[in-house]
């Protein structure tokens, strides 16, 4: 498994609010929610590196 990277993060807490309800309606903790919207936003832009195919 990669390792993770930790850091701090502020927002405003109706941002906050907001994710932490879109969360619990996905069933992810708030983390969980904000790694899933960024892996989604950079793999939409094509900003994630291709994975390496085995061999």
């Amino acid at each position: 498994m990669p390792s993770k990277k930790s850091f701090p993060l502020r927002l405003d807490e109706s941002t906050y609010d907001a994710l932490k309800r879109w969360a619990e309606d996905e069933f992810r903790s708030v983390n969980g929610q904000m790694e899933y919207v960024l892996r989604e936003a950079l793999r939409k832009a094509g900003r994630l590196p291709k994975k390496q195919e085995p061999g």
